[in-house]
């Protein structure tokens, strides 16, 4: 199953072309595609009006649903945190930390446009798909 970070999301929705968003379309209705709840929120957050927010919401109904958090991802992803600090890596927005933690966790492969997964792929075992 592949989660779908919400860097690519937002690239989608603005139409943007880019890798991530040409496997994005590739996958939809074809593979098992995975979005979290922080995911949504982060993503209809952006929404400006009722249309955009009720149309995000219907594409999202193509992809299985996660709840990312939880005490003991929180636990982990704290954990994954302090190894990367300790290499002297500093993952700038925890919602991040919470993400790959969730992937590393489940098996789920990440597709993303965000540079701060790469240490998780590089030291924690993080599948990305490039």
């Amino acid at each position: 199953m592949i989660f779908v970070d919400s860097s690519v999301w937002i690239d989608y929705l603005r139409q943007l072309e880019t890798q991530q968003t040409q496997k994005l379309d590739s996958i939809l209705g074809n593979e098992r595609v995975v979005v979290g709840d922080l995911v949504i929120a982060e993503v209809l957050q952006g929404c400006n009006d009722a249309k955009v927010f009720n149309d995000t919401v219907q594409l999202f109904q193509q992809a299985d649903f996660v709840i990312v958090g939880g005490y003991p991802l929180a636990l982990e992803a704290a954990r994954n945190y302090i190894a990367l600090r300790t290499k002297g890596i500093t993952i700038r927005k925890t919602i991040d930390t919470l993400i790959a933690t969730r992937c590393i966790l489940s098996g789920f492969e990440l597709l993303h446009n965000d540079r701060d997964f790469i240490p998780f792929e590089e030291h924690l075992g993080l599948k990305c798909i490039n």
